[in-house]
């Protein structure tokens, strides 16, 4: 099983480093200049810097002369002979690599690699972007930053899970770096705005080229899907002597935010906010198209007209419109075809891709995923409006799920899903949400389907509270890492790595989280102090021991 840390775009930047080394050569040891602790354990260090990291906070990292002490065994090796482990990945900065092609802050990079080797975790996570990758022309590829990326991970020891990221970067939550499509892509579109996803306003939106036109040549020769599995072909060729051994993942984006979804909740210039319903994306003219020769063969052909008249704005509630509200329109025969249409073309598009995917890396020994939205509000509702919008038909009589869970066992695909750390007590009560109910039914469909469930959580979050929703607590059952059949994840994304992560009780919380997803999602917390010489530690040591220090800088 497998479990991703995500992180955000800024790394700890490194200064004086000549060579790589790596958490062995470096005995993992962190502390802040300036401060004198009376223990030789820093999971406390960090925070009694916090005056130190307000002025850009300089961390110390070398090799010890004298003795050092490790914190809290991991219960597994790393080999997988605990079949319970779930290993920890981290997702790098969104910015990884540079707009140029290059590994962006490498000295920096290594030191964050250095860090999480020494809590535990197994590896890293990274988005390759099809707007830097292909950014020059069709077929012309630049691999040179991840390649780069790819041999420091192995010297670390570490292993890398890699994101075909079809999508744009920027106007979503936790975007902080601009992105967008291939230029020459960007062009075709400025030609024929059709390509992207609209809105029954006419709003267009270029995070990702419309499902609608996957069959159609509209890509300089190459219809999109074509357009994909070049690109993924091109990846498998560059990358064949790592994958499966440092790659060992492969996730394969479907739509904005790299999630099999439309872009019904768009945040950019305010569009959406939560906790709003979102709109239908079908009005661009392939979408129209294809709704227009459904509603024929049904034999009724007004149903081909548009999307529902009635069904509201994006910052609308599910009472506020005629389709969603409790007897709405939703529950028609008419409500029925439309969804059915709206998701069975969501369902084509991934199967699509998820069949290249399949062809291209069958073989290479890395694991695919695809990953779902976790959209948890309005779902105690009938209708589940926001689900809808967003291309799940799942309602109060029909599950959106299944189908979903289907394709990907179809193609041997780990199903990744969102809101892992939410609990429902903590949600506005008039969003109607119940994420914990959302992952339960998650659960149950890949189970049916007889795949891998991997996860994540939607927000960025630090606190114990929301490790404790991911991890089974005082031997009680909890809806996420442990289910009532015995059946775990076998992945979990972090949101995410940052500065505060290196916050004295964020930090510790991290290590704990590591710690038990290695035991299989048990919660122990970790001691104040451990003089058992054990494998995991978090490595602040007093000064005075400290040798060959490199100075590290959180930017």
């Amino acid at each position: 099983m497998t479990l991703t840390l995500r992180s955000s775009t800024s790394f700890i930047n490194l200064k004086d480093t000549k060579s790589f080394k790596t958490a062995d050569e470096v005995v993992g040891s962190i502390c802040y200049a300036q401060i004198k602790p009376t223990f030789s354990l820093v999971a406390k260090s960090s925070v009694q810097a916090s005056h130190v990291l307000e002025h850009h906070s300089l961390i110390k990292v070398g090799s010890l002369a004298e003795k050092w002490e490790k914190l809290h065994p991991l219960s597994g090796p790393h080999d997988g002979s605990n079949s319970s482990k779930v290993p920890v990945f981290v997702m790098l900065p969104l910015d990884t690599v540079t707009h140029g092609g290059n590994l962006n802050k490498p000295r920096a990079m290594n030191a964050s690699l250095m860090a999480l080797k020494s809590a535990g975790v197994e590896g890293v996570m990274v988005d390759a972007w099809w707007g830097l990758v292909e950014k020059d022309g069709p077929l012309r590829y630049n691999w040179e930053g991840y390649a780069e990326l790819v041999q420091m991970v192995k010297h670390h020891g570490l292993k890398i899970q890699v994101v075909m990221s079809f999508h744009q970067c920027g106007g979503n939550v936790g975007d902080s770096c601009s992105i967008p499509l291939p230029p020459w892509v960007l062009e075709e579109i400025s030609k024929n705005p059709d390509l992207v996803y609209t809105d029954r306003s006419g709003r267009r939106n270029p995070e990702y080229i419309s499902l609608g036109c996957d069959s159609m040549a509209v890509l300089r020769g190459r219809t999109p899907i074509q357009v994909y599995t070049d690109f993924m072909r091109s990846f498998r060729n560059r990358f064949s002597d790592d994958l499966g051994e440092v790659i060992v993942e492969v996730q394969v984006g479907m739509g904005p935010c790299g999630e099999l979804r439309y872009p019904a909740y768009p945040e950019s210039n305010g569009t959406w906010r939560f906790p709003g319903i979102g709109e239908f994306q079908c009005y661009d003219k392939y979408m129209r198209a294809s709704l227009k020769a459904s509603a024929q063969e049904a034999g009724n052909q007004d149903w081909g007209q548009g999307g529902p008249h009635d069904s509201g704005q994006y910052n609308q509630f599910p009472d506020d419109t005629g389709f969603f509200r409790r007897e709405g329109t939703w529950n028609t025969e008419y409500g029925r075809f439309f969804l059915e249409w709206y998701s069975s073309k969501l369902l084509q598009h991934g199967n699509s891709l998820l069949a290249a995917a399949e062809g291209i890396f069958k073989g290479t020994g890395a694991k695919l995923s695809g990953k779902v939205a976790g959209i948890h509000w309005h779902y105690k509702t009938r209708s589940h409006a926001a689900e809808l919008t967003a291309g799940y038909y799942n309602t109060r009589h029909h599950d959106g799920y299944q189908p979903i869970a289907q394709m990907f066992s179809k193609h041997g695909v780990v199903f990744n899903f969102t809101c892992m750390e939410m609990r429902d007590g903590e949600q506005p009560e008039n969003a109607n949400c119940s994420p914990e109910g959302l992952v339960q039914q998650v659960k149950i469909a890949t189970k049916a389907a007889g795949i891998e469930l991997a996860g994540e959580n939607a927000l960025e979050r630090y606190d114990a509270a929301a490790y404790r929703q991911v991890l089974a607590t005082n031997g009680q059952v909890l809806a996420t890492s442990t289910s009532a059949s015995g059946s775990g994840l076998s992945a979990f994304t972090y949101l995410r790595l940052n500065k505060r992560l290196f916050e004295e009780e964020n930090w510790r919380h991290m290590v704990e989280f590591v710690r038990n997803m290695s035991e299989g999602g048990k919660n122990r917390e970790l001691a104040e102090s451990d003089t058992q010489g054990s494998d995991l530690y978090i490595g602040f040591v007093n000064e005075k021991n400290i040798e060959k220090t490199k100075e590290i800088l959180l930017v």
